[in-house]
């Protein structure tokens, strides 16, 4: 009963104008962004945070939520109509949805992605509002040797789910820490790493750092490997699947909703990880598996609805324990700290409104992706067209005067500019950003539990181990670093980053 009483609150908080027309925004936004291949969730919310400044820490936190979701619906359309995943998480719904394009069925491939990433979505949305409460209540009994070791956990599981070079994901998470460490310590007030820069001494802003690495790195990046894109069908038509369409997307459907909530969850997991998963069950329960690759209904069905599914569940570890699962839920940790709100299970309990009015949002936002998609399909198609030499200025333009209003200050867009062309070179060498960004997040919290710990067992460092619930996340961590070293497993990780 006290789930549907907060549910109630939830709505009442979504459903006013302000938060609905956000919400809209948001979903319009992200369906947007996911059409236009090359630009994501990621750096599209990194560009939009100065945006959010003058918003309830609510409104700005439901449109946000719009963009990550409505950033999977919009992916899909790509992939169906120009083998172009808009979104890594669309990767997969290239395969089959493309296929069933040069069958003359994009319609029902497009309507498919559609239904399964709404129902997805809805239920999902189920899994948050019954699990988070849980957690939360068992968060709250947290200490700082748990909340350190918890952290932990997190940054190794990024890099057991990373791709690639072991040894680079290591060192982009060492990176992230060190970023996390510029600035005045709080406790001896002594400035670390500034370099005797003045406008160091209060740290890198989150806004800044993010926007470069993810915005205009990927604007250089995209620039450097544009390509004339070739629509297969302007007009799409018979969007209504058939009966037996529908036959065989049902299953598909549910069992990517219930795979992708639960890796969701997992940190580095979310829409990328569901996605793959959801494929290759699909491939191993379907009775024709020759059909896969060549227009399987199921191939579209499976993954899209995985991939909408695990980008809401892993909300539950963002608002229930601070802890980002993913780079999108860290920049929403930024967003909450940027509006004055303490990530954590606290924000259960101390702004309700906020807690479960974003949960609320999802439903709605979810029922209005639902339109945005089908009838706005040609619409969608005709944005596929546009040059991204056109788009690109506007963008930069954004970014910079975004940076700029943080603080009125030119050294915030010379910091995004330098983190741009790093994030453009360390996507030459190879190297994953995903968990840099998650070691900035996660590194000033890490410090300041662990010295909290320390002080509290005057020194000793065996709390971390002395406590059962501490001891378990760190063997968890040990045992993911070692099987991660295991030869097959690093073989495994780095021909699929090679492939990709």
């Amino acid at each position: 009963m006290d789930v549907l009483a907060n549910l109630m609150l939830g709505f009442e908080t979504a459903a006013t104008p302000l938060n609905l027309a956000y919400c809209l925004a948001g979903v319009f936004l992200g369906t947007l962004i996911g059409v236009l291949p090359g630009l994501g969730p990621v750096a599209t919310i990194a560009m939009l945070l100065p945006a959010t400044f003058g918003l309830p820490p609510v409104t700005a936190l439901i449109m946000l939520a719009g963009i990550y979701y409505g950033a999977q619906y919009g992916g899909s359309t790509t992939a169906i109509l120009i083998n172009v995943p808009g979104e890594s998480s669309s990767l997969v719904t290239a395969l089959d949805g493309y296929a069933m394009a040069r069958q003359g069925r994009a319609g029902v491939a497009l309507a498919t992605a559609a239904i399964g990433s709404f129902i997805a979505g809805s239920i999902a949305t189920f899994v948050i509002a019954f699990a988070a409460p849980p957690l939360a209540d068992v968060a709250l009994r947290f200490g700082p040797p748990e909340y350190f070791s918890l952290m932990v956990l997190g940054l190794v599981a990024s890099v057991v789910l990373a791709h690639g070079s072991l040894l680079k994901a290591l060192g982009m998470i060492v990176f992230g820490l060190l970023l996390g460490l510029v600035g005045t310590d709080a406790n001896s007030a002594i400035r670390r790493f500034t370099f005797d820069i003045p406008e160091l001494a209060d740290g890198l802003g989150f806004v800044p750092v993010a926007m470069g690495m993810f915005g205009l790195g990927e604007i250089i990046k995209n620039l450097e490997s544009e390509e004339g894109r070739q629509i297969l069908s302007n007009r799409v038509q018979n969007l209504m699947p058939s009966r037996a369409d529908w036959q065989r997307m049902i299953g598909p459907i549910l069992r990517g909703t219930a795979l992708g909530s639960v890796l969701g969850i997992l940190p580095g997991g979310g829409a990328i990880l569901s996605s793959f998963a959801a494929y290759s069950v699909e491939k191993r329960l379907s009775k024709t598996p020759s059909e896969f690759g060549k227009g399987a209904i199921e191939g579209v069905a499976g993954p899209e609805s995985a991939n909408n599914a695990g980008a809401q569940t892993s909300f539950i570890p963002m608002l229930t324990l601070g802890i980002p699962s993913n780079p999108v839920m860290a920049l929403m940790i930024g967003a909450l700290i940027i509006h004055g709100v303490q990530p954590g299970p606290a924000v259960m309990t101390q702004q309700p409104s906020l807690f479960w009015g974003l949960i609320a949002s999802m439903w709605i936002g979810n029922f209005f992706l639902i339109i945005l998609n089908l009838p706005l399909v040609g619409m969608w198609a005709k944005m596929l067209s546009i040059p991204y030499h056109l788009l690109y200025p506007g963008i930069l333009v954004f970014c910079a005067i975004g940076v700029f209003s943080l603080n009125n200050a030119p050294f915030d867009v010379y910091v995004m500019v330098a983190f741009g062309v790093l994030g453009y070179g360390f996507g030459k060498l190879r190297c994953e950003l995903a968990p840099m960004l998650l070691g900035f997040i996660l590194g000033p919290m890490m410090e300041e539990n662990l010295r909290r710990a320390l002080t509290l067992s005057r020194g000793d460092p065996t709390v971390f181990l002395s406590r059962p619930v501490s001891a378990l996340m760190l063997a968890l961590a040990l045992l993911a670093l070692a099987a991660v070293l295991l030869p097959a497993f690093r073989k495994t990780r780095e021909t699929a980053f090679q492939e990709d």
